[in-house]
């Protein structure tokens, strides 16, 4: 792939309540604010809010990979035990391959916090030439999971999932992505890295 290829993120917020406008929606922009100070790189994103419906989220993932030309998907919300909570279900539905050390790590980042952690269900897969992550719903956690835990000086702790997704994307097939090491530093093995 040429290094300058614009990366495309498909950011979904699954919510019956946001998708119905009882509330606002705040999944996307705190993803959208993230990945805006996270990637160096050149990206777009395509943005979707649904309701958490097994159909609708099986096909918004399947447009965003297989139409929009998706590398990266990003899914917030319906994650947990209730029963309308299929965003797992839905995403392995659609996935060629299931990736379980990203759902490890997310729910072994958010126990530094609450130890409710264990009742999130989130899954990672790929499909085609795109990752896909489910994501806690909460901006906060959002940002957590994807950075990592800091400590009181600022130095992170327990890296953050982000820091493996650029080079997931290199394996499958994606554009080459950069990272402000500031926010999350991306690992690639030494074969890997671009001047």
């Amino acid at each position: 792939m040429p290094q300058n290829e614009e990366l495309v993120v498909g950011l979904v917020s699954i919510s019956d309540r946001a998708a119905t406008g009882v509330y606002e929606d705040k999944g996307i922009p705190a993803l959208e604010e993230w990945l805006g100070r996270a990637l160096m790189t050149t990206w777009r994103a395509e943005t979707r809010l649904i309701a958490d419906d097994r159909t609708t989220i099986e096909n918004t993932l399947v447009e965003l990979v297989d139409r929009a030309g998706c590398h990266l998907v990003l899914t917030t919300g319906g994650t947990g035990p209730a029963p309308r909570d299929v965003t797992p279900e839905a995403t392995l539905a659609v996935a060629d391959k299931e990736m379980p050390g990203f759902g490890e790590e997310m729910r072994r980042i958010s126990l530094n916090f609450v130890p409710t952690a264990i009742l999130s269900r989130q899954v990672a897969v790929v499909r085609g030439h795109c990752l896909i992550i489910n994501l806690p719903g909460q901006p906060k956690s959002i940002r957590e999971t994807l950075e990592g835990v800091r400590a009181a000086d600022g130095t992170v702790s327990h890296v953050g999932i982000f820091a493996a997704v650029p080079y997931c994307i290199d394996l499958i097939g994606g554009p080459y992505a950069e990272t402000d090491a500031a926010v999350v530093k991306a690992f690639r093995p030494k074969s890997a890295l671009r001047n």
